[in-house]
């Protein structure tokens, strides 16, 4: 096994899962810290530029479900691959031992990033209100 494929295999499925996190701040606390810093203005000159922010905002139930799905789902794989041999190469054991670390990184990031999105996008307006 190759390097690029084993480093596909240890960290693409965390990465896709950080990127939708991601997707989940541009989405719901974009708008509420640009809100919340006095900065409707330039709310409105980003949502004029980038109308899809709307939409993504109008639904962000959707957005916050597909991206904990995605993030379910690369748990699950991680899970089920945690007890998968590394090669047996001593340089190609220790870059597998080194990207299944920074895979679980990566997935750790990923549901932070979701739970603060999570968090100023439902509970924060409410506690506001």
């Amino acid at each position: 096994m190759g390097k690029a494929k084993l480093a596909f295999r240890e960290t693409a499925a965390p990465t896709l899962a950080l990127v939708t996190s991601l997707s989940t701040l541009v989405c719901c606390t974009l708008p509420a810290v640009l809100i919340t810093l006095g900065m409707g203005a330039a709310l409105s000159s980003l949502t004029s530029n980038i109308p899809q922010l709307i939409w993504l905002s109008e639904r962000k139930a959707l957005v916050f479900g597909g991206s904990l799905v995605l993030l379910g789902l690369a748990w699950l794989v991680r899970y089920l691959t945690r007890n998968m041999p590394c090669p047996a190469d001593p340089a190609l054991a220790k870059s597998c031992a080194r990207l299944r670390s920074l895979g679980g990184w990566v997935l750790y990031i990923g549901f932070g990033v979701w739970a603060i999105g999570a968090f100023s996008a439902f509970v924060l307006p409410k506690l506001l209100a």
